[in-house]
């Protein structure tokens, strides 16, 4: 059995366990370190962390903190970064119930977009698209840009161009983009 649930100060260690074991060598540490210091960071709106568990064993984690636009106030958006099952609980659906599951909580809170900056193959199944993306720019000049991804969760889509946004300190890394 699957189960759900925020995360708590004291999942530190499990949730760089499950990265460590996720990525490859070469980005593994600074993924991990992505996800602690998300979860030590004090934003507002709140960060959303959530955990997987199967038979009572950490599998994967998720994180999800909120953006701000440099032209629109009213408009609320949060970005997912970063994700990870470990590769024993791969193929088991855990990522998608860890990503349907925040969507749901975010949509509950109203908000109106949720980026991502990931593998369209994947993301594409959960609503994400380059084209809800496409009139948003990122931090930081994109490594891949193709991966740049949205979901409308409420509201229609701005027709405004070139709306910057920003992130929370954790993500103000130009090697995580």
């Amino acid at each position: 059995m699957i189960s759900i649930r925020r995360t708590h100060q004291q999942d530190c260690d499990s949730i760089r366990e499950v990265y460590i074991n996720a990525f490859a060598s070469e980005e593994n540490k600074t993924v991990a370190s992505l996800a602690l210091d998300l979860l030590g960071e004090k934003t507002t709106p709140q960060t959303i962390a959530l955990l997987a568990e199967k038979n009572g064993n950490v599998a994967g984690h998720i994180a999800f903190s909120p953006v701000t636009f440099d032209s629109l106030n009213e408009w609320t958006g949060y970005i997912l970064a970063p994700l990870a099952v470990k590769p024993a609980f791969q193929n088991c659906g855990i990522g998608s119930k860890l990503v349907a599951s925040g969507v749901a909580q975010l949509t509950n809170e109203g908000v109106n977009i949720l980026f991502v900056y990931g593998d369209p193959k994947y993301y594409n199944k959960f609503g994400f698209s380059a084209e809800n993306a496409a009139q948003y720019v990122p931090p930081y000049k994109l490594q891949y840009p193709f991966g740049w991804l949205a979901r409308i969760l409420s509201g229609k889509n701005l027709s405004e161009n070139n709306v910057r946004i920003s992130c929370v300190n954790s993500l103000h890394r130009p090697e995580l983009w």
